[in-house]
């Protein structure tokens, strides 16, 4: 080997040695970074007989199949995550067993109040307890049906937010596409923008799980696990118009509440085939479409319930057959085609509710009674008594069809939600069981920092090694210069 070779061998070592330092280096640097996959520098021999190394590139090593099936963990913990918030939120608004404002405690609270004013008649702070107890009673419905609209509308709310962000998100990694192609045709270092491009399509998924397919020169596609095509070449278009305000009788089936579209084309968003099943996006239209359509329809039932029960026919001899009962619907006569939304709407007839001007003495002389009758008269309390205690089958079969007291009503509302809380619950426990998991698998095909350190170490001998070359040419060009 003549020395220029041996310097140029050197020279090029040097420099390889140095580019590798500063890929492991930054390996070790972003060991925990989210998106980042570790780097290695490729080299090889100089051809044509050339002496010396070449560089041929930086190669980015990342597990696709292991990618993927986080991927699926992350966009599974995100959809469990977000139902479960809202099963433990309609469980806070109807209340606990625990929780004396609960809705089953309170219908044993009227229950018991009946009782004691039955027991005394005459004795108007009893009266007045009973009616305070009802009217909580229907506070206690409306408050849990409010917070159900409310949750409703903050499902409604986040879709659109969160087609706004996949939009944005869906046109970056469009760009990026293109950069990343261009910076590979002209033999540049895309890592970077690929681990840039990454930690997007890892956001996209949480929302919508996607399927990315390679294409030419380093650029994807993304799609649905139910089909769509959210990009290939160009970035698509999603659409949807948010509610300021939903109410329950509100549906995507009517028409008043916004499906989801792509590029102008509605996308099926329930049900095993939807385009967006899995992730967040689509939890949110499930609670917006069903979970808290069903929770409605269950407190609907408990506020229909006690309704009928003080409609009954010859319940109350003072009233007039077309007159409300004890319970109204705003104030009016329950007609059983405006079932959706009666438990925001139910309300104490204002003729016994002391807080709004009434006259709680008609729990005991009649709700038709123009004046007090004799105090001592226990007959229409124990009436409303055994309404509110009798067993009887509800028109509506959500919970059972079997004949069912009022109590057990609230109590059936109850154990649904709290079940529903509790199913919820576990799902989360296990989706997050399974990301943490894949998360670890991930993290170990990863960045190995104590590989990297020794790495590094190999790095300085053989920089060491190529600097000796150096320093061994000058010290031969010296003794050539001094003959």
């Amino acid at each position: 080997m003549t020395i220029s070779a041996a310097l140029h061998s050197a020279l090029s070592g040097l420099t390889a040695a140095s580019r590798a330092t500063g890929v492991t280096t930054d390996n070790i640097a972003n060991a925990l970074t989210p998106g980042y996959a570790r780097r290695s520098l490729e080299v090889t021999g100089n051809t044509n007989g050339g002496t010396g190394v070449r560089i041929v590139g930086v190669t980015r090593h990342a597990d696709p199949v292991l990618v993927a099936n986080r991927r699926g963990a992350d966009a599974a913990r995100g959809y469990a995550d977000t139902v479960s918030d809202f099963q433990n939120r309609l469980l806070q608004l109807v209340g606990g067993t625990d929780d004396p404002r609960s809705v089953p405690n309170l219908i044993a609270e009227f229950e018991s109040s009946l009782i004691a004013a039955a027991s005394n008649p005459s004795a108007q702070t009893r009266l007045d307890a009973a009616a305070t107890a009802a009217s909580d009673l229907t506070a206690a419905l409306n408050f849990a049906s409010d917070g159900l609209r409310d949750a409703r509308n903050d499902a409604d709310r986040s879709i659109g937010q969160q087609v706004d962000r996949l939009n944005t998100v869906l046109q970056n990694i469009e760009t990026l596409n293109g950069r990343i192609q261009s910076v590979k045709l002209s033999g540049g270092d895309t890592a970077s923008l690929l681990d840039q491009r990454q930690e997007m399509i890892d956001e996209v998924n949480t929302m919508v799980p996607v399927n990315v397919v390679t294409r030419d020169h380093g650029s994807v596609a993304l799609f649905t696990d139910g089909g769509a095509i959210l990009l290939d070449g160009p970035a698509a278009q999603l659409s949807f118009s948010p509610t300021t305000q939903t109410m329950p009788h509100m549906t995507l089936d009517n028409g008043m509440l916004s499906g989801l579209e792509l590029n102008g084309t509605h996308l099926r968003i329930s049900g095993p085939t939807s385009a967006i099943r899995g992730g967040t996006l689509a939890a949110a239209f499930d609670i917006r479409d069903e979970l808290s359509v069903e929770a409605q329809k269950d407190l609907d039932l408990v506020a229909r319930d006690l309704v009928e029960r003080f409609e009954a026919p010859a319940l109350d001899p003072t009233a007039a057959p077309t007159d409300p009962g004890l319970f109204t619907d705003n104030g009016a006569r329950f007609a059983a085609t405006a079932q959706t939304g009666l438990a925001g709407r139910l309300e104490l007839n204002t003729i016994v509710d002391p807080k709004q001007g009434g006259l709680s003495w008609r729990l005991r002389d009649g709700l038709g009674a123009v004046a007090p009758g004799a105090p001592g008269n226990a007959t229409q309390i124990n009436a409303f008594l055994k309404a509110l205690t009798v067993a009887r089958t509800p028109l509506d079969t959500r919970f059972g069809t079997g004949a069912i007291t009022a109590s057990g009503v609230g109590t059936a509302l109850l154990s649904r939600v709290t079940q529903n809380d509790s199913l919820a619950a576990e799902r989360l426990a296990f989706a997050s069981a399974s990301q943490t998991e894949m998360q670890k698998l991930e993290l170990e095909q990863g960045v190995d920092t104590d590989s990297e350190l020794q790495t590094l170490m190999q790095l300085e001998q053989a920089f060491a090694a190529n600097a000796r070359v150096i320093e061994t040419v000058g010290e031969m060009m010296d003794t050539l210069l001094r003959l």
